[in-house]
């Protein structure tokens, strides 16, 4: 059985959506696209397993307070690939 992270609706704006992220140890986001550019800052430490649509899978991670940007388009399952809790939240641009 898939074990889904949750996710909670903090701003949803004619601007921004934000999103928070929290996933115990193995859960995943679910296979998802990413319609808007977005950033993601790290609540706590993210060790992150990233599935990708050529059937790659690759590591890492997120030091707590750290963020980075991503183009629309992304298509991406991610899982907590550590043995803590992990928490981000997501920014989406519109």
């Amino acid at each position: 059985m898939t074990m889904t992270c949750t996710a909670t609706v903090l701003i949803d704006d004619a601007r921004t959506r934000v999103t928070r992220f929290d996933f115990a140890p193995g859960q995943q986001t679910g296979w998802h696209t990413h319609e808007l550019d977005y950033v993601i800052t790290a609540i706590t430490e993210c060790r992150m397993r990233l599935q990708e649509p050529d059937g790659q899978t690759r590591e890492v991670t997120v030091p707590a307070g750290s963020a980075y940007a991503r183009a629309k388009g992304v298509k991406h399952n991610v899982i907590n690939a550590g043995s803590a809790p992990m928490s981000f939240v997501e920014v989406e641009i519109r």
